[in-house]
């Protein structure tokens, strides 16, 4: 008897879920991969040929099967799913690519009472062009501030807030990126700077 294994492993803000299996009646030795309970492609290796040889038992096979489901463990960490898998489910594959959101000036964003934040949105590391970005800028004992923003070409966009430097410490700026249907949302907390 050949043992499975299911792990579970995170790449970017995506929980993968991976099942390796024998299915001894097909004579595979299958690994599928899941998020959000869906599918999204398999890797499947046939070990038909060397079934009847006695010197490759179920020892070997799990070794196998072992080695096959750590490869696609790793494709996952590398962002490289598609690369290992049979026959990936495209459809399942792009409703995973990761919208990210990422503050490209974090260390100097405040200078004449104006808070100035370079962003870029990326879909699975490539640029994500007209994502909308929502912006609200939160400081205490102050109503939320909102601005809206469109990536350019290279992802990226600016905003602009008057706000005093006393301020920041006290302050988060909440963004929301949408793109083509999907949505990311990342919440940075502001300090004063040294």
């Amino acid at each position: 008897m050949i043992f499975g294994f299911n792990t579970d492993v995170k790449h970017g803000d995506t929980i993968y879920h991976v099942q390796s299996e024998a299915r001894e009646g097909e004579l595979l030795l299958q690994t599928q991969v899941f998020v959000r309970g869906r599918c999204v492609g398999k890797r499947a290796v046939s070990y038909a040929a060397t079934a009847g040889q006695a010197q490759l038992g179920d020892t070997q096979r799990e070794q196998q099967l072992r080695e096959q489901h750590r490869q696609v463990l790793d494709a996952i960490r590398e962002g490289k799913l598609e690369n290992i898998l049979d026959h990936p489910e495209p459809e399942a594959l792009a409703g995973v690519k990761e919208l990210e959101v990422q503050w490209l000036n974090a260390e100097s964003v405040h200078a004449d009472r104006n808070l100035t934040m370079q962003l870029r949105v990326t879909e699975g590391g490539s640029a994500a062009p007209g994502a909308r970005l929502t912006f609200r800028f939160a400081r205490r004992e102050a109503a939320p501030f909102y601005a809206q923003a469109v990536t350019g070409a290279g992802g990226t966009a600016e905003i602009n807030v008057e706000v005093d430097q006393a301020d920041l410490p006290d302050s988060s700026v909440l963004v929301q990126a949408n793109y083509e249907g999907r949505t990311a949302t990342r919440k940075f907390l502001l300090r004063r700077a040294e």
